[in-house]
């Protein structure tokens, strides 16, 4: 592990154990998103559940887009409150039994189960996106902001490895239902228990090991409407201009990542033409890619600095649509594919570590909540922005493609205009200004 004994209880940050138990949570989580949302349950929704046809992949993204919107509703909410409370963990603790839970209960949709499959998709992926956004907030209270590229880049990795090996075991649990002649209707419920279960044992030691840190506002028992605190929320991040261009840039450069993930898939099948199964041997390798992508820069990023690393992973997604866009053979796809993944844990882990560099202390919760809202705006304005190319160019989807490189070309020009030495300096102003002291 890339930690060191320097990392002393007696200067607070945390040591080999704790980083270890923290990063454990995006190993848990990352099962959900890559086999509910990403591989298994979101075709047996479009086509057992609703019956297949556009009318089902309109229910699917409805129910994922109501998810989103609610976590932009009380993710800053939910971050401002802990924050004032001096307490992540008891947040992230009812987000996760949630998540769990709603999983679990996917298991008893059926085919026809419209209103069911939906709510549950619901509860469950906005408790996943409120535990992802606190989760992020104990990062920077964890390690010195020298430490923060290669600890991101450690959950990042040890996350993506979480989510293959929770496809991995449901996929050998849905071969081995196939052989004994079982239907999608049989074997994708238990691919839900198998998730959820998975998720909670595998945060347990988050919850066991990672030691609350309060800052300022709960030592000086800072207490407000919560409300008010999220409107103040965005008025801080005026403040402080280089998180407030950050989060703009991340919030535009995560449209194109959303739409993407979202869609890659989808593209495979449509335009390529791969089998289901191809398509899910390619989901594996972009998980794989992206466990490497985010160690990898994780390695260079503290070195480097977190823009220029930024500016790489994006520099690096440009090449990757335009592999696909231009791709008419498979190994052309393939070679995509596996740019997408690299580029994907290393851009997601990079701007996670830009966000805690720039974040004052004991406002962490608040501006994650920030980053919560951007991501969450993404994955609707991404993928609505696709479909719509889609349907008014008469199924072009390639074209569609092409245009998604926008957001990334404007995340760059975006990203010219941070500066991190400017923003830790304005950041530790704000604190002093505050009464929180400095970082």
């Amino acid at each position: 592990m890339p930690f060191h004994a320097e990392q002393a209880p007696e200067q607070g940050w945390a040591g080999r154990r704790e980083i270890l138990a923290w990063a454990f949570y995006d190993f848990a989580n990352s099962g959900y998103t890559t086999v509910v949302v990403t591989a298994v349950f979101n075709a047996y929704f479009v086509g057992a559940v609703a019956g297949g046809g556009p009318t089902a992949w309109l229910l699917w993204t409805v129910a994922l887009a109501l998810s989103h919107a609610l976590v932009l509703l009380i993710g800053p909410w939910v971050g401002q409150t802990a924050d004032e409370h001096g307490r992540l963990k008891p947040w992230l603790g009812v987000s996760t039994v949630l998540c769990i839970l709603g999983t679990a209960a996917l298991g008893l949709v059926g085919p026809g189960d419209l209103t069911l499959g939906m709510a549950l998709i619901v509860v469950s992926n906005t408790a996943f996106g409120l535990g992802e956004n606190l989760i992020a907030a104990f990062l920077p209270r964890l390690v010195p902001v020298h430490r923060l590229g290669r600890t991101s880049a450690f959950g990042w990795t040890i996350g993506y490895l979480g989510g293959l090996l929770t496809l991995l075991v449901c996929l050998a649990y849905v071969r081995w239902s196939q052989a004994q002649g079982g239907a999608a209707e049989d074997f994708v419920p238990v691919t839900m228990v198998i998730v959820a279960v998975m998720f909670a044992i595998a945060a347990i030691p988050t919850f066991l090991w990672v030691r609350e840190r309060p800052g300022p506002l709960a030592r000086t028992g800072y207490r407000t409407n919560p409300w008010q605190r999220t409107l103040q929320a965005w008025r801080d991040a005026r403040q402080l201009p280089d998180l407030a261009r950050f989060l703009v840039c991340l919030g535009i450069f995560y449209c194109g990542i959303q739409t993407v993930v979202a869609l890659a898939a989808v593209y495979a099948e449509q335009v390529m033409g791969f089998s289901k199964d191809e398509t899910i041997s390619m989901i594996l390798v972009v998980n794989l890619a992206a466990a490497g992508g985010a160690w990898l820069l994780g390695r260079v990023h503290d070195r480097i600095g977190a823009v220029r690393t930024v500016a790489i992973t994006l520099v690096g997604w440009l090449a990757a649509i335009l592999l696909a866009f231009f791709a008419r053979e498979p190994g052309t796809f393939w070679a995509a594919a596996f740019l997408v993944g690299a580029c994907m844990g290393a851009s997601q882990s990079s701007g996670r570590a830009l966000v805690a560099m720039l974040s004052p202390a004991g406002h962490e919760g608040a501006f994650f909540g920030l980053w919560g809202v951007a991501v969450k705006v993404a994955a609707i304005v991404g993928p609505l922005s696709y479909g719509l190319l889609s349907y008014f160019s008469a199924g072009n989807y390639r074209g569609a493609l092409l245009a998604t490189a926008g957001f990334f070309v404007v995340g760059l020009v975006l990203l010219a205009g941070v500066d991190e030495r400017r923003g830790r300096e304005r950041r530790n102003r704000f604190v002093q200004e505050t009464g929180g002291g400095v970082k």
